[in-house]
């Protein structure tokens, strides 16, 4: 099974506002990011989760509505994470609705871009409605952050206050921290509900080498997630790259990363480690006991 946990698409580049150069969300440059492409670019996956982004700071406006009615048309493969932004008016009452109206599972948060420290009152006021409706929460990150972008909020060790404090709450940091390699490492070992993708690593052989080396080293490469980057890049590519980390190796005396393990990042079950359930699945129990109450009642 090939979970791919981190794609993105919006229905117009307008939408992006200030955060066209956001490589989280575009990658290197400003791309398209169109439903079709999504769907040939995630071919072999099996799974994907499909991240939302909203930001008062960056004008950014992707509709949470365009990504449900997308999700929803696909439920037997993605899975919708919501765009939310602490710092506007309302958005706790918004989660429950997105949740049980539009089939959200998850939601998607960036300090960095969103103007926020982690630990702000607003944001923790968030974590706790997350932990309750057992909702993941998705830190994206990036290589290049908007200009506007306030970097002290995106350091990964400002996090250990909110695992600790929510240690139910399943959290994943994309793009592994970038650059906080180590700081994201630290968060893995320390606490069982963090995880981390490999977003936007696969095209920067010595980057993602490290990167998955260190984690392998200090024995947390079980936590990390397989993601495409999408539009930045197709899960096809993004699995050829990490079945290819080792290349950088040859013909030198640095350590290869054991294959078995690279298969393991890239077959990992990640929807179960974040408590997910694809929405044709979540029916298919629904009505599955519905049944078994029915035969009940019969006899």
């Amino acid at each position: 099974m090939i979970v791919d946990c981190h794609s993105h698409i919006w229905p117009a580049l307008d939408k992006l506002g200030q955060a066209d150069h956001f490589s989280c969300l575009v990658g290197t440059h400003a791309a398209q990011a169109s439903a079709q492409g999504h769907m040939e670019a995630c071919e072999p996956a099996d799974f994907i989760l499909v991240l939302g982004f909203v930001s008062s700071h960056l004008q950014t406006q992707i509709p949470n509505s365009f990504i449900s009615s997308y999700v929803a048309s696909h439920s037997d493969k993605m899975i919708g994470f919501a765009g939310i932004d602490p710092t506007q008016s309302q958005c706790i009452e918004l989660v429950p609705k997105l949740r049980q109206e539009e089939g959200f599972l998850g939601v998607t948060l960036s300090p960095a871009c969103q103007n926020f420290h982690p630990c702000d009152t607003r944001a923790m006021r968030l974590y706790e409605v997350l932990e309750k409706l057992a909702m993941p929460v998705y830190f994206l990150q990036g290589e290049v952050l908007p200009a506007s972008a306030v970097l002290s909020y995106a350091q990964p060790h400002s996090l250990d206050e909110v695992a600790g404090s929510f240690p139910q709450l399943k959290m994943v940091i994309s793009h592994f921290g970038f650059p906080w390699v180590e700081q994201t490492i630290a968060l893995l070992a320390k606490h069982p509900n963090v995880y981390a993708d490999l977003a936007g690593l696969t095209n920067k052989p010595w980057q993602a080498y490290r990167t998955i080396t260190l984690a392998y080293e200090f024995g947390v490469i079980e936590k990390l997630f397989f993601a495409s980057d999408f539009p930045g890049h197709t899960v096809k590519t993004a699995a050829e790259a990490l079945y290819n980390l080792n290349k950088i190796t040859l013909d030198s005396v640095l350590p290869a990363v054991p294959r078995e393990q690279l298969r393991g990042i890239v077959e990992r079950d990640s929807l179960s480690l974040l408590g997910l359930t694809p929405a044709a699945a979540r029916r298919d129990a629904v009505e599955e006991q519905a049944k078994r109450d029915s035969l009940k009642t019969k006899t």
